[in-house]
């Protein structure tokens, strides 16, 4: 599908909503894909759309961030942490290409709406123990397989093992290890990369990267504050496509 498949409505959302993401990915340093795509899915419900594209933009833009701080990178707890993300990353794509839409979406907006409520509530993910930084990784790197949205659940383990100085560089690297796989095996499993389109939205999502440059300090200094906003946000962006998905059903079931 290409751009000129939408109207003037949907190509204005999907702008807006890519440069969100290109905002959120550096503002933060994580989350673009977890706060953008339950967002793209009202545009257009099918993951294997955005994913190909949101992979080419984190590629380039964690490339393009990374260019002259890959001496800031904790390449000791990047490779440790790798054993437990890398295999079940591999087994979320398959799962991504082989189950059905419908199942896709529930399982995406599901776990933004976990997110979305850990954020309003401030209960933050939390790894206090060996076997539970594993545990945050595997799921972490499965649902990154799937849908590119297990940042969080990753971050909450390096934010306990990694510098405060080093951890958006050394997550960017990550981002761009996992991202490198899974648009491999896209390639290997002929799954189409939409790569005309990314490369059309690739000034878009600029605006956004360039703004969340600018915006990352005064988000670090308000990290709590920001996240509630978005925590709340999401929520119902969650709760809106559940219900788009399964509302009618229950409707016709009563």
């Amino acid at each position: 599908m290409m751009l000129l498949d939408f109207s003037l409505y949907q190509l204005v959302a999907i702008a807006l909503v890519f440069i969100w993401t290109g905002f959120v990915r550096t503002g933060l340093g994580f989350g673009g894909a977890a706060l953008g795509l339950p967002l793209m899915l009202f545009v257009q419900n099918n993951p294997l759309l955005w994913l190909p594209i949101i992979g080419v933009h984190l590629l380039f833009f964690s490339g393009l961030t990374l260019l002259n701080r890959l001496h800031n990178v904790d390449w000791k707890y990047l490779r440790h942490s790798s054993v437990y993300i890398i295999p079940p990353a591999l087994i979320g794509v398959f799962g991504l290409v082989n189950l059905p839409v419908l199942w896709l979406n529930s399982f995406i907006y599901s776990v933004t709406l976990f997110y979305g409520f850990t954020w309003l509530l401030n209960r933050g993910i939390e790894s206090r123990h060996v076997w539970a930084d594993r545990g945050l990784l595997i799921l972490g790197g499965y649902i990154a397989g799937m849908s590119l949205t297990g940042a969080p659940l990753m971050v909450a383990v390096y934010m306990r093992n990694v510098s405060k100085y080093q951890l958006r560089d050394t997550l960017f690297v990550l981002w761009f290890i996992l991202v490198s796989i899974k648009m491999t095996m896209f390639i290997a499993l002929s799954v189409d990369l939409h790569f005309l389109t990314a490369l059309t939205l690739l000034p878009v999502a600029a605006i956004g990267h360039i703004l969340g440059l600018k915006a990352h300090n005064a988000i670090m200094r308000n990290d709590l504050l920001f996240k509630r906003w978005v925590g709340g946000g999401l929520v119902a962006v969650s709760m809106m496509g559940l219900w788009e998905l399964y509302g009618k059903q229950a409707q016709d079931f009563l």
